[in-house]
């Protein structure tokens, strides 16, 4: 079944060689040309995103981001990488169904979590919230929380409480200093694209940042927000 689908998908790639290399050799496309494209592309991509093959899956993430700096990020773009991002959580794969874990790949998990980033919809920050609870691997989670600074939405405290979650959850098992980092860059972020951050939660874990065992540059980066969040706060209670 595998062979049968690498066979589909290598066919898939071949047939639409004409089409991309007139694109590229014109730098324009007709009608026909985008028409046939598109949903040929989005096919490709969606074999390859749930292929069991890790090298399947980078050469999809090649092709996303491909559309990503065309200007292509529809929804089965984005459905594709919230596969990649969420497939340990959501679908293991185990060696005789008992066994070890196949389909372990926090590299490209990690790299599917920061084209989410890109993608600044409700639908992507749901995803990459979802990874930010359920993934193992810091490096995983310190890219979903990247990007859900990146996308800056931020309604009620569902992100700020998951960002919290997170710091707490590893300030007490083993303190990461990359991930403390992009969680403070995440809530500066949010705080710009709102106004500042009310949520006490967030507070807390960065005064956490703050004080806990963290290397020296990451301490003053908490400490230095804590400060940015006094004035937004200041800002908001003048009337300004």
């Amino acid at each position: 079944m595998k062979r049968s689908i690498c066979t589909f998908v290598v066919l898939a790639v071949l047939a639409s060689a004409p089409v991309w290399s007139q694109t590229a050799s014109s730098g324009e496309r007709t009608v026909e040309e985008s028409y046939l494209q598109d949903p040929l592309e989005t096919m490709i991509i969606r074999e390859q995103a749930y292929s069991d093959s890790k090298d399947m899956k980078l050469v999809a993430l090649q092709y996303i981001r491909q559309a990503l700096d065309e200007g292509r990020a529809s929804s089965e773009v984005r459905k594709a990488l919230e596969y990649l991002a969420l497939e340990s959580s959501t679908t293991v794969v185990r060696a005789g169904g008992v066994g070890r874990v196949l389909n372990n790949y926090p590299d490209v998990r990690r790299e599917a979590c920061l084209m989410l980033g890109e993608i600044k919809t409700e639908e992507a920050k749901d995803a990459l919230l979802k990874v930010a609870l359920a993934d193992n691997e810091p490096m995983v989670i310190a890219a979903a929380i990247r990007s859900i600074g990146k996308i800056g939405i931020m309604n009620g405290d569902d992100v700020t409480q998951t960002i919290a979650f997170v710091v707490n959850r590893f300030d007490i098992l083993f303190p990461d200093n990359s991930l403390a980092f992009e969680s403070l860059v995440a809530l500066e972020a949010l705080a710009e694209a709102n106004g500042g951050i009310k949520d006490p939660a967030a507070i807390r874990a960065i005064m956490k940042i703050a004080d806990g065992s963290y290397i020296t540059p990451v301490r003053q980066k908490a400490k230095d927000l804590l400060t940015t969040l006094r004035k937004y706060s200041a800002s908001s209670g003048s009337g300004k």
